[in-house]
């Protein structure tokens, strides 16, 4: 896939609801997905489940401090691989500000202790 953040992606865990927003009576399904990335903008993750082009689902990551952020990802790109699983591209709607500060924070860490161990 293409890279298009501006922002540095760094390994989070997660679990995603799988449930249709706008669909009040849709029962939610709670899936692990393997979290590829995630900058301040979005994230980037593998799912077995096809998820589709604008759609917007719940999310749970777990950051770095054990801490659990919950947030709304809207997915903005999706590759099906050949071994029939997915990976997609989303964006944050709804971040709070302090929740966005939090990966930035980290980020900005990571980058500091990379730069020590070149």
């Amino acid at each position: 896939m293409e890279e298009k953040r501006n922002s540095r992606r760094m390994s989070l865990s997660a679990k995603l609801l799988l449930k249709n927003m706008q669909d009040a009576s849709a029962k939610a399904e709670e899936v692990e997905i393997d979290v590829l990335d995630v900058s301040k903008t979005g994230v980037g993750f593998i799912c077995e489940a096809p998820l589709a082009i604008g759609a917007v689902y719940d999310a749970y990551l777990k950051i770095w401090t054990e801490e659990v952020i919950h947030v709304f990802l809207k997915v903005v790109r999706i590759e099906q691989t050949e071994e029939e699983k997915y990976i997609c591209g989303t964006i944050f709607i709804g971040m709070s500000e302090l929740d966005a500060k939090r990966i930035e924070v980290y980020d900005v860490v990571e980058r500091e202790k990379g730069a020590l161990e070149s």
